[in-house]
């Protein structure tokens, strides 16, 4: 059974930079495709990134892109999320995914494990 335990959100000021990691577990990944999406309140769940196992091709929102940086340990089974010039537009649960079999899409549907979630919270 594949588990997701993303950890590393907190409070930080307008700004600052904060880096979420994501534990991967249950299954040796390969040609799979790992994701973070974003929950503010009342609104629904976007796609932030993504990064392919093999090879590290990645995708982005234009809303991240040049701040966020994703990449991933294939020796440590894990995903990290770097966050620098953080916004409070930026605040949210973020989750990260996993998607069995290739693909950079950011589309909730194309994933298909997830983790509980991490609240970032960017001060004004």
């Amino acid at each position: 059974q594949v588990r997701l335990a993303d950890s590393g959100g907190g409070l930080v000021q307008a700004g600052g930079s904060l880096r979420l990691s994501c534990a991967a577990s249950g299954r040796t990944f390969s040609r799979d495709t790992m994701g973070w999406f974003r929950q503010a309140p009342g609104q629904e769940r976007e796609f932030v990134a993504a990064i392919t196992w093999i090879g590290g091709s990645t995708n982005y929102a234009a809303s991240v892109k040049g701040r966020f940086t994703i990449s991933r340990s294939q020796a440590k089974n894990t995903v990290y999320l770097q966050m620098n010039s953080l916004k409070p537009e930026d605040t949210a649960v973020y989750f990260c995914a996993a998607r069995l079999g290739a693909g950079l899409g950011g589309q909730t549907y194309d994933y298909d494990y997830w983790g509980q979630g991490t609240q970032v919270t960017v001060s004004s």
